[in-house]
């Protein structure tokens, strides 16, 4: 059986222990600095306060100063902070991963640069020392997987990613269970850049219930699902031409990370409740502060972390902008607190359109 260690003990690092603990693997929860009472909470009770469930009784919890500890004999390092963390996460890693241990990410998000955009691994690879970045394995999870959910063994389907495929076949039958099924892709800059982007567009999707509010229902109660479908419809192909752009496959997108994790994020969660006050005509600076000031909103992050990227792209022509008038519109909404103004007459245009 295999040692593993998962840093960050927050909602999906501690439910990811789960099928690894249930195959009779070691795991070792690191919570970061953040989550010291939830790691107090974890050793006392093995309940999550926040998943409210039980962990796997086998799965021993630590506090981020024992990582090295905790690390020592590892056989992998699963990588589970927030994407705000993934800085800290490198720092903390580059002094004490052993030598030829991967690293499997559920950590989503990606980070803008002058020149480009970079994903979550690639940032975290440049705090490891200069002689052991390329030597690195890294992969990744990514589909539809609702902490709450995997933690109490409800079906899970998602994909194992990377370069390496001998790497992603052990992998996956280190995780498979009855209940957690999971497919090897090699596409990891498609798969990385879906379920990423998939937070933009469920932000934007969640418009939808606060246009609705906004309004008032019609008086045969009609909601505005017409509305958020081509909401979604339009979020996935412009994640296709991202995807292309990045370098990625854009099979990716019609299947778990790109349509399969846009729609289970779109069902609700922190994206879906801040697209609800946006779509209601409240600056995003505004609800942040007053709803959820406390709150991750993965979406806002992104945008936040890649649009002046994505709009100095756009004016020096390296983005097409009429492929992605959606995300555009979302970096003016929560970036600039502008109206939510839908770019209806722009939607599915682009190089793969008319």
């Amino acid at each position: 059986m295999a040692n593993i260690v998962i840093l960050g003990a927050g909602m999906m690092g501690s439910a990811f222990s789960t099928p690894f603990a249930d195959n009779g693997h070691h795991v070792r929860l690191v919570g970061t600095h953040l989550d010291g009472d939830i790691v107090e909470e974890i050793h006392e009770t093995h309940v999550h306060p926040k998943l409210r469930a039980h962990l796997h009784p086998s799965v021993a919890p630590f506090t981020y100063d024992r990582l090295g500890e905790a690390i020592r004999d590892a056989d992998l390092v699963v990588v589970g902070v927030n994407s705000n963390g993934i800085d800290w996460a490198g720092e903390q890693l580059a002094g004490v991963l052993p030598d030829d241990v991967p690293l499997l990410f559920l950590t989503k998000g990606m980070a803008g640069r002058s020149d480009g955009i970079d994903l979550l691994p690639w940032v975290l690879r440049a705090h490891l020392p200069a002689g052991r970045r390329d030597r690195v394995k890294l992969a990744a999870i990514g589909g539809p997987s609702i902490a709450g959910e995997l933690v109490v063994r409800h079906h899970t389907c998602v994909v194992v990613t990377g370069e390496d495929a001998m790497l992603l076949d052990r992998l996956a039958g280190m995780l498979r269970t009855p209940y957690y099924h999971v497919w090897p892709s090699t596409d990891m800059i498609g798969v990385e850049t879906c379920v990423a982007m998939k937070n933009i567009y469920a932000l934007a999707v969640g418009l939808a219930n606060g246009m609705l509010e906004k309004a008032g229902k019609p008086e045969n109660d009609a909601v505005m699902w017409n509305l958020a479908a081509a909401l979604f419809a339009q979020g996935l192909w412009e994640t296709a031409y991202v995807v292309e752009y990045m370098g990625g496959d854009r099979r990716s997108v019609i299947s778990l990370p790109g349509a399969g994790d846009m729609y289970v994020t779109s069902m609700g969660g922190r994206n879906g409740r801040m697209g609800r006050y946006l779509g209601m005509g409240i600056p995003f600076s505004e609800a942040k502060a007053a709803y959820m000031p406390d709150d991750t909103i993965e979406g806002a992050q992104l945008l936040q972390a890649i649009g002046p990227t994505v709009e100095r792209f756009v004016a020096a022509r390296g983005f097409d902008g009429a492929a992605i008038p959606l995300l555009r519109a979302m970096i003016d909404i929560v970036c600039h607190d502008a109206p939510p103004a839908i770019p209806w007459d722009d939607f599915f245009a682009g190089p793969q359109g008319r």
